[in-house]
């Protein structure tokens, strides 16, 4: 009876101290403020706050492993930003793939929802760069792996419906993502995603060349790129003396000329890629009298002089390191220029990235990726653009695939979206988004995005990039 006793007496104490440790818990006051919550995320920190109407947005940097797989490899700072609506809103996960902007904006599906925004920074691209770099760590097993922490973090804050996003290499991002990540996110819209499943297999861009746009406008850009390398000499004297005034080298690629070669050899692809086709008007009617100046000046807008210097190679290191490891590299013909003009070809990424950097090309990798999307897409929407050359190797779906779709904006580039596509498209789209988002529209007719359009936040050009790079 005493032993019962003394057990009761101990629990009864036991149960006391527990309620008082509670109570003592409770009475500490949690964090509310968003900034608050979100430095309390272990590994997060602040490096700018910045003002926006009806937003909070952050930018932060986030402590990530170098290798998922052996986080004792040491670890790196990775940029994300976080444009903050309210905890009761979905949230949408940006990437372009590449560096990420410190600018508040606002993507497609986030208007659509209405919602928050977290946007990450590719690894490897400065200054999410790890150091020393050790480039086999970047590849798109590690790249996904950095989501899913970056998300398993913030869905403690974030606690509605996530809607992964992402344009052009950006849209690749998110796919590979969902492939090795299946379970994290409500959906996924993957805007211009190239897939480029069998590197050494690209007819189909040849075959797109062939048929986009008019005759008249093809014609017209044929001509100006054949010419350019017709009078290589004169133009290459131009080429040099700009590179002197702008301390220009070219070391990775290994030659002035070969760096004018592909500035011109990406002039067509490039046209399609950012332009549509009333901008035809823009280009030379007639190459063989254009000026020199003329002919210069047309490839300079569309293809960029400045870019296969090591100066405007150098920031795309680590997408030609992975599209040479990985993702894969479109090679074109061009059959309208003779072979004398053309000394080198399209180039490969191994030749636009320094030597010292190694790469071995895995070709299971796409195949793979390819293979999941056709046989387990479940909620996830690929947008391409009729005139993106990009777009002549894309995702699809097929058997075993739910709730997925593959639409194309007619007419449009490498900036196609959502509000691009016809209306019964652009209508089942936004549902689905919406539903998907745990925010359904009223039907799927009368689906429309939920934020108003604002001008500073949702206005952007098609992003700038280089031809050749997605």
């Amino acid at each position: 009876m005493r032993k019962a006793l003394r057990w009761l007496l101990a629990l009864t104490v036991l149960i006391g101290t527990l309620s008082t440790a509670g109570a003592a818990t409770a009475a500490e006051p949690e964090a509310t403020d968003i900034k608050d919550r979100l430095l309390s995320i272990p590994g997060m920190s602040l490096i700018e706050e910045k003002p926006y109407t009806g937003y909070r947005f952050f930018v932060l940097n986030y402590t990530q492993p170098v290798d998922h797989r052996d986080p004792s490899k040491g670890t790196f700072q990775q940029r994300i930003t976080v444009l903050h609506k309210d905890v009761s809103r979905p949230t949408v996960f940006y990437t372009g793939g590449y560096n990420v902007s410190t600018t508040p904006s606002r993507r497609e599906p986030t208007q659509i929802v209405d919602g928050n925004q977290v946007s990450m920074e590719y690894r490897f691209f400065t200054p999410s760069r790890p150091a020393p770099a050790d480039w086999s760590k970047l590849d798109i097993w590690q790249a996904a792996t950095d989501q899913h922490r970056i998300f398993k973090a913030l869905k403690s804050v974030y606690t509605k419906k996530w809607i992964s996003t992402g344009g052009s290499k950006g849209g690749m991002t998110a796919t590979y993502y969902e492939r090795f990540y299946p379970k994290d996110m409500d959906g996924v819209v993957a805007y211009v995603a190239p897939n480029d499943v069998v590197n050494d297999e690209d007819s189909a861009y040849d075959r797109f060349f062939t048929q986009v746009g008019t005759k008249e406008c093809r014609d017209r850009l044929n001509a100006v790129q054949r010419e350019a390398l017709v009078r290589r000499e004169p133009l290459e004297k131009k080429y040099a003396a700009y590179a002197a005034d702008n301390g220009y080298t070219f070391k990775t690629i290994g030659s002035l000329d070969r760096a004018y070669e592909a500035v011109v050899l990406d002039y067509v692809w490039g046209f399609w890629q950012y332009s549509l086709l009333r901008d035809c008007a823009t280009i030379p009617a007639d190459a063989k009298t254009a000026t020199d100046q003329a002919i210069w000046d047309s490839v300079d807008t569309i293809s960029g002089f400045s870019f296969y210097t090591d100066q405007g190679l150098e920031p795309y290191t680590p997408y030609y390191y992975q599209a040479g490891t990985q993702l894969g590299a479109p090679d074109i013909h061009f059959p309208y220029i003779e072979k004398k003009y053309i000394r080198y070809g399209y180039e490969s990424p191994r030749s636009l990235v320094p030597r010292d950097i190694p790469m071995k090309f895995l070709p299971y990798a796409m195949r793979d990726v390819d293979s999941w999307v056709r046989h387990n897409a479940h909620h996830m929407l690929f947008v391409y653009g009729q005139n993106d050359p990009w777009g002549a190797e894309r995702f699809r779906v097929g058997k075993g695939t739910k709730d997925s779709y593959v639409f194309t904006a007619p007419g449009l580039n490498h900036g196609a979206n959502v509000a691009g596509l016809v209306a019964e498209q652009k209508a089942l789209a936004t549902a689905r988004i919406l539903d998907w988002a745990g925010v359904p529209a009223p039907s799927t007719a009368q689906a429309k995005p939920l934020a108003e359009f604002d001008r500073k936040l949702d206005v952007r050009d098609v992003e700038r990039e280089p031809a050749l790079r997605p």
